[in-house]
């Protein structure tokens, strides 16, 4: 079977939150002025109060709104196919499977937590949402998910990634979007760090702050973020929940799950539904990241801001240090100093696996992947192909019949020019 497929009513009714499944209490955010545990109220001015609850909740499900299924229809579920072209060429034993995100109108797995973000402010008669975007991806969905509920939304996008992409930037705008490449003039923190810098390439964390900043300072406005935080892994678990039945209707039993990794959210959609099984010792967990950013392999473990002037909540996580701007890698989405807490937990624990890889090698698995099932992968996606193909490799080496599932969080028809330029051997091996 080269697809299998769900029907529309098998679109995941409950998102799964892992907090109550984690191997220990999470540490609470602390508060950026008092350095004490944020309270609910605190995040008011940035989030709706549905956002806030679910991101503190201690229930395993919570229930997908009917609103939020219903715009999930146009794209959900997603299919999850059968790489075997790939195994021909690979000349391996295992069997390769990918859940496929790009299905979506954006082209990623991003739209899962856009829309119901989008739909919690529209609910709380929020009109405008600000928030930041590496390579484009989330900044495209929030635009796609704000339309359908009649919001304004004002994007501040890396401005390496402006400068590598613009066409994300026209996807945005389509949707009625606003964009502005940061760091900015707009901002108090944009104009700092352009006056201490002006030819800075900018960084997620810089995005963060500017889009915060705006939000705080405008009514009617809040801000929204596309990884890292709780509620925005609840909302991907669709992703992992759907793989689970498809991989149940196929009679298959993953041995190896993989994705890639900037904050964590498609990783998180895919790998959490399925934790409980690599804490048996049933599967093995891999979280790919670049060898430009390695949060989770080289970071540190603690307490850091999410963004480079300091406004986000201290988190607990892997960390390279909220000031740290990583080179100007086409992986834009992964270029992200910092990892989602919950996540972070696990690879303490050693119940998910990290792995780092470089940037040519990445992008050579993405073209052999191309030139055998005909889809162009988004860069950050190359990175769990590149973690993919080594270990079909490996089953080959070892003769072993292994199952291999990943996470494939984004076509690459948008990052044409990285492929333009890795043809051309301009790509740097970061």
């Amino acid at each position: 079977m080269k697809k299998i497929l769900l029907d529309e009513d098998e679109i995941p009714k409950k998102w799964y939150n892992i907090l109550p499944d984690l191997p220990e209490q999470l540490p609470p955010p602390l508060h950026p002025a008092t350095q004490e545990p944020v309270k609910p109220e605190d995040l008011e001015p940035i989030f709706p109060k549905g956002l806030i609850e679910q991101e503190m909740s201690g229930e395993r499900w919570i229930r997908i709104p009917e609103e939020v299924r219903e715009i999930y229809r146009i794209y959900r579920p997603t299919p999850l196919i059968r790489a075997e072209r790939l195994e021909k060429a690979l000349k391996t034993p295992a069997r390769i499977y990918f859940k496929y995100e790009g299905a979506s109108p954006p082209g990623s797995h991003k739209p899962n937590t856009a829309v119901a973000q989008a739909y919690y402010n529209a609910r709380e008669g929020v009109e405008r949402l600000t928030t930041e975007t590496g390579a484009g991806q989330w900044g495209s969905a929030l635009c796609f998910a704000t339309k359908l509920f009649e919001m304004a939304c004002t994007v501040y996008m890396v401005r390496v990634s402006y400068m590598q992409k613009p066409y994300r930037r026209v996807m945005m705008e389509t949707w009625g979007g606003e964009v502005i490449p940061s760091p900015s003039e707009r901002t108090e923190v944009g104009r700092k760090i352009l006056a201490e810098n002006p030819d800075t390439p900018g960084s997620l964390g810089i995005a963060i702050s500017e889009a915060i900043e705006d939000a705080a300072k405008n009514e009617n406005t809040k801000y929204s973020l596309g990884s890292v935080l709780n509620h925005v892994m609840l909302h991907q678990t669709v992703i992992g929940l759907e793989t689970k039945a498809q991989l149940e209707k196929a009679g298959e039993k993953p041995d190896v799950l993989i994705g890639c990794v900037g904050g964590g959210s498609n990783f998180a959609g895919l790998s959490f539904p399925f934790v409980k099984e690599a804490e048996n010792g049933d599967l093995e967990i891999i979280a790919v990241e670049p060898a430009a950013c390695p949060t989770l392999t080289s970071g540190e473990y603690k307490y850091d801001y999410g963004d480079v002037a300091g406004l986000t909540p201290l988190l607990k996580m892997y960390t390279l240090g909220h000031e740290f701007i990583p080179p100007p890698i086409h992986a834009g989405g992964l270029r992200y100093h910092g990892d989602a807490p919950a996540l972070c937990m696990l690879v303490k624990h050693g119940i998910i696996k990290a792995r780092a890889v470089k940037q040519l090698p990445t992008f050579e698995a993405g073209l052999l992947f191309a030139r055998t099932e005909g889809i162009i992968p988004a860069p950050e996606t190359n990175h769990a192909i590149r973690a993919a193909i080594d270990e079909a490799i490996k089953a080959r080496e070892n003769n072993e019949e292994k199952v291999i599932v990943f996470g494939f969080s984004g076509h690459g028809l948008l990052d044409l020019q990285a492929y333009d330029d890795y043809l051309a051997g301009k790509l740097v091996d970061t």
